[in-house]
């Protein structure tokens, strides 16, 4: 029918001016980081990479493109693996234990990142260890890892345990059932846990504008640094590298696992 032909096109033109409406800063901060011009503008007067050359030229940027890439790996290998402890000792508890838990596990998504910063910021200091790597890490983990607990737990939902512990009576010992067993038919689900976590700690910011130092700051701190000055260009270069980060990994999960499998787990 005409009606049902217009309301499909219709629907397509929507889907597709939210689809641009997404993509559109990313164009945007793509292009201007090629731009020949001293000032952010768009579209860019002419086409250079001066500014990526200016990027290996500063310490500073390049300290805090190393200091990102080693928090999101460790926040993601920390939050990854607390996840997946707490996904699996939940499957002992009944059903209203097992809520509690995990209501109490996703309580630090609830709580702003200011009081959170400011917390830990007071309790690292009392400690005599703010503004190092591990405690930016550790802060990153509160909001990744009740995403990856709740990644894993949806996980565990779908595989067959009985093939768990046809191995544990076949003599295996429980972290030898999960390595060799329980962790090849979860991959999708890990992967996608792991891929979270480390986009949640890429992108952070009020959190590590708290806890980190002048060594320890990240790229989201520099940049922001930056902007309170002047619209730098190399704050576009370093977006446009972390977009490609984010998209590269995406791509390196994809190949190795199948994109169709870790959204269907995510």
């Amino acid at each position: 029918m005409r009606s049902d032909r217009v309301a499909t096109v219709g629907f397509r033109l929507a889907y597709a001016a939210v689809f641009a409406f997404l993509l559109a800063p990313v164009v945007v901060v793509v292009a201007t980081s090629v731009s020949s011009s001293t000032a952010v503008s768009f579209p860019p007067e002419g086409v250079s990479l001066r500014w990526y050359a200016a990027l290996t030229a500063s310490d500073e940027w390049l300290r805090a493109v190393r200091n990102s890439a080693l928090v999101a790996t460790g926040t993601t290998a920390l939050s990854t693996t607390l996840g997946v402890l707490g996904a699996l000792g939940v499957r002992r508890l009944d059903g209203r234990a097992a809520d509690a838990v995990t209501g109490l596990a996703v309580v630090p998504l609830l709580v702003p990142g200011v009081v959170l910063g400011v917390t830990l910021l007071v309790f690292f200091s009392e400690l005599g260890r703010q503004q190092e790597l591990w405690t930016v890490v550790a802060a990153h983990s509160l909001w990744a890892t009740p995403l990856t607990y709740s990644v894993m737990r949806a996980t565990f939902s779908r595989f067959d345990w009985r093939i768990r512990d046809a191995a544990l009576d076949l003599g295996a010992t429980r972290v030898d059932a999960f390595r060799e067993v329980v962790a090849p038919n979860v991959t999708a689900g890990l992967a996608a846990a792991a891929l979270i976590a480390f986009v949640v700690s890429l992108q952070e910011f009020v959190m590590t504008l708290f806890l980190s130092g002048r060594g320890t700051r990240t790229v989201p701190v520099v940049a922001w640094n930056s902007l309170r000055n002047s619209l730098d260009p190399l704050v576009s270069v370093t977006s446009t590298l972390l977009v490609g980060a984010v998209l590269l990994v995406v791509a390196a999960v994809g190949a190795a696992i199948g994109l169709d499998r870790v959204a269907r787990d995510a």
